[in-house]
């Protein structure tokens, strides 16, 4: 991919508001000179997200969540830095210019933006002839019938193919070739549109961007059997990479640490209408790897709620143990015979806080698939003997114990105890006075770099931790922070406004890490050396008295 110039890196960072950004994800209001609300990463009651707009930095003090604003915009939508700076340039009209490339690469990313650009119009024009045409009644009465409103309808942007050369005809007179829309999956080697009289579900990457089209039958005589038919694979349109309703679900996945996996597009549409917002769908198969990769950005628990059928029950179990391969904590919502989540979409929420562990499932399966209770012994038996000792798997041995009718004898058998492996759990360092003197010193800086001459008589060593040595050196160079300091610039920006950290306070900082670092010299010093650093420490807490004094007197 190209790489985009650091001029327009430049100018996306420049343009872009952060108050604009951060209040899309939760609202902020204004404090002193900073913004806070809660924090977009984790569930909170009171706001502990604070914002510097004007330095675009941010930092929560209940999670330690932080970093700028092309941090925020990387976390919150799950993309790379690239990304993130095309994300920015769209939403605030940046032009954004490329370094030079090859001739073969520069006419692969132009392609790429024709083929989203016709595809964006295709969209745009199927869903004006869905709500603005008299063809579109019988969708729209398909859709009333589904018991889906106008509005959520509207929002997941469905539409109707006419079929013919009506979108052809029009894409043509807008400039765009026959192998466009060839390529793009809009058209056939004929010259007709692909899709023919029916209900399209636009199928839209993680941003948003249009690559292809789920299309639903809606006449009997349609020449196509099937109910469902998508786009063509090609350059863009992957079946397999992509989850109907991501790019809406992201932020509830992300807020609420889950997300609930269907199989159709309209229980997708059903289970939002209903108010579940973190709802995505396989369209119709079972998870893929791509697909759950995907999800795993976002959260690491799952819940399956595929159709209460037998393909359903196949589909379930194969996205089950894909996921549960991939360490994902994966729960599974059981529906009835003949019935799908639209179909019960009202309280749903309720079925998804009984929904059955992985493991709970499968046990429960593997009996009812078992022809007799020795079948069904020896089936549970292997399932059990992959897992490690754990409440779930407690769980499954009563429930399976009971459902055989096990004596307590043959139990025993039924799973042989496992010792859980030992994982020590580490907890969080906390930070001594030492450190927390280094931290709040560079914070006093980072606010007032009227210090900075003050920090530069300071040398590395007077700061014992590597990442701090390294944030006093960017401060000094006035460098762009880079990885880690991005993060830990953004905390101690929030720290500093957070404890009021002034610049008479954050000169006495200063002084006082000038201080540690005489003290730790005068156990080595000889009698001459002693002297001297004694004399610098009297100095120092002569200008220390000097600035405590001038701080009560300025209140």
């Amino acid at each position: 991919m190209s790489r985009i110039k650091d001029a327009s890196v430049d100018e996306v960072k420049a343009a872009a508001d952060m108050v604009s950004v951060v209040s899309a994800r939760s609202p902020l209001r204004k404090a002193g000179a900073r913004y806070v609300g809660r924090c977009p990463f984790h569930e909170e009651r009171t706001p502990s997200f604070s914002v510097n707009a004007v330095d675009k930095l941010y930092y929560c003090f209940g999670c330690g969540a932080k970093g700028d604003l092309i941090t925020f915009v990387r976390e919150t939508e799950q993309l790379d830095f690239a990304g993130a700076i095309e994300w920015l340039a769209e939403r605030f009209n940046v032009q954004i210019e490329y370094e030079e490339t090859s001739p073969q690469q520069d006419a692969k990313r132009r392609r790429r933006e024709r083929l989203l650009e016709v595809l964006e119009a295709a969209a745009s024009f199927y869903e004006r002839y869905l709500w603005d045409s008299q063809a579109g009644s019988l969708a729209r009465d398909y859709l009333a019938g589904r018991g889906l409103r106008e509005e959520v309808c509207r929002q997941y942007r469905l539409g109707l193919a006419l079929g013919g050369t009506t979108l052809t005809r029009k894409a043509l007179e807008r400039g765009f070739t026959r192998e466009e829309l060839l390529a793009a999956g809009l058209g056939n080697r004929r010259g007709n549109d692909y899709f023919f009289g029916r209900l399209l579900f636009p199928l839209t990457d993680a941003r948003g961007r249009v690559l292809g089209f789920q299309a639903r039958k809606l006449r009997e005589d349609d020449p196509l059997k099937a109910k469902y038919v998508n786009s063509p694979e090609g350059e863009l349109f992957r079946k397999g990479d992509l989850l109907y309703g991501l790019d809406r679900a992201r932020a509830a996945i992300a807020k609420q640490e889950r997300a609930v996996v269907v199989e159709g597009n309209t229980d997708v549409l059903a289970l939002s209408q209903a108010g579940i917002e973190p709802v995505v769908a396989s369209m119709g198969t079972a998870l893929t790897e791509r697909q759950l990769k995907e999800l795993s950005r976002l959260t690491n628990r799952v819940w399956l709620c595929f159709d209460g059928d037998a393909a359903g029950e196949a589909a379930t179990l194969r996205g089950m143990e894909l996921a549960a391969a991939q360490g994902m904590d994966v729960r599974v919502v059981a529906l009835p015979a003949g019935f799908d989540p639209a179909d019960l979409a009202d309280g749903f929420e309720a079925r998804l806080g009984r929904a059955e562990t992985y493991l709970g499932y499968r046990v429960r399966l593997e009996i009812e698939r078992a022809a007799d209770r020795q079948e069904g012994f020896v089936r549970v038996r292997e399932v059990l003997a992959r897992f490690e000792e754990s409440p779930e798997r407690q769980d499954a041995i009563r429930y399976a114990a009971d459902k055989l009718d096990l004596p307590k004898e043959t139990q025993q058998g039924l799973a042989p105890s496992k010792s859980a492996s030992s994982t020590g759990r580490v907890s969080a360092r906390l930070l001594d006075a030492g450190e927390r003197l280094e931290q709040n010193a560079l914070a006093g800086v980072a606010a007032h770099r009227s210090l900075l001459p003050i920090l530069a008589e300071l040398g590395p060593e007077h700061f014992d931790r590597e990442e701090l040595r390294r944030l006093r050196e960017q401060l000094l160079t006035d460098a762009e922070p880079e990885g880690d300091l991005v993060g830990l610039l953004a905390e101690l920006d929030a720290r500093a406004a957070s404890e009021g950290i002034d610049e008479r306070t954050a000169e006495q900082l200063l002084l006082r890490l000038r201080e540690r670092q005489i003290r730790r010299e005068l156990i080595d010093a000889d009698p001459a050396r002693t002297m001297e650093l004694q004399a610098s420490l009297a100095r120092i807490h002569a200008t220390v008295e000097e600035l405590a004094a001038a701080q009560v007197f300025s209140r």
